[in-house]
């Protein structure tokens, strides 16, 4: 009798051994991605997920409507990786919240541009016209950076720019600034509105409104608005780590950013070296 329970419980332990092995071996097969809905799912679901079944990977995609959650979900092993971030914010959110993630993929930015409901071209901005900018400090620095490049202002040598850092105003143009989300909603009350990348992705503006300007960075210009792809650390040189990081550096993604019409703009970057 006790031989027999002996066998049993054997038995019973192979199988458990078996069934842990073979949960193993999935998890080891399947990449678990936190991400933003557009573009950031939208390049994983479309185009990675593909390439990482070429190497035998399964990719699940978990979209998150805010920028905290992805970020202490990898902290607690509950992803592989997330894809949102900038370096400053990463930086900003290790300290705050005391996590350990490290970027080692550059992949794109999300460039600002001035969108017009009504113009065709930047020729037909007549004299008094309302601008509208963003009115969070980053945001408006950076809009009214892009206004200034292209020779409609001039601005001093302030850090961050704000209307105050406006010197020269030839045309007299009106400054409005704007909650950024609101900014494709108020785009049909003004002349022209410089919108972030994301917010004219979500309100396909890219389709139903002109875009006059857009940012254009060289790579290193570019480094502080890049979005990479995060690991926790110590999983920098992984094998999940380096297949989804050589599936979202490809020349597919590439392409597949083509379609967001100069919203978005990929700036491949390794970190790690």
């Amino acid at each position: 009798m006790k031989k027999g329970i002996k066998l049993l419980l054997s038995a019973a332990f192979a199988l458990s051994i078996v069934g842990c092995a073979g949960n193993s071996s999935s998890d080891e097969k399947t990449i678990k991605v936190g991400a933003t809905a557009i573009p950031h799912a939208e390049i994983l679901n479309d185009v990675v997920k593909d390439e990482l079944e070429k190497e035998g990977y399964t990719l699940e995609v978990t979209e998150f409507t805010d920028y905290v959650t992805p970020n202490t979900a990898l902290e607690d092993g509950d992803l592989d990786a997330n894809y949102f971030q900038t370096l400053a914010y990463l930086k900003e959110q290790n300290k705050e919240r005391k996590l350990h993630l490290k970027a080692v993929a550059g992949v794109h930015y999300e460039a600002m541009a001035l969108y017009s409901e009504n113009l065709k071209s930047l020729d037909d901005l007549k004299d008094g016209a309302t601008i509208a900018v963003p009115n969070d400090g980053s945001n408006e620095s950076r809009a009214l950076a892009l206004l200034a490049k292209n020779n409609l202002i001039e601005l001093n040598d302030d850090t961050l720019y704000t209307a105050s850092s406006i010197t020269s105003n030839p045309h007299n143009y009106k400054i409005e600034e704007l909650e950024a989300a609101n900014l494709p909603n108020n785009l049909p009350d003004v002349d022209v509105a410089v919108i972030n990348g994301n917010y004219a992705l979500e309100h396909n503006l890219g389709d139903s409104a002109n875009v006059l300007l857009t940012e254009s960075f060289t790579d290193e210009e570019a480094q502080p608005y890049i979005n990479y792809l995060v690991v926790k650390e110590g999983n920098e040189n992984t094998a999940k780590t380096k297949v989804l990081k050589k599936a979202l550096q490809s020349k597919k993604v590439k392409n597949y950013i083509k379609k967001y019409k100069g919203s978005v703009k990929d700036v491949f970057t390794d970190p790690t070296k």
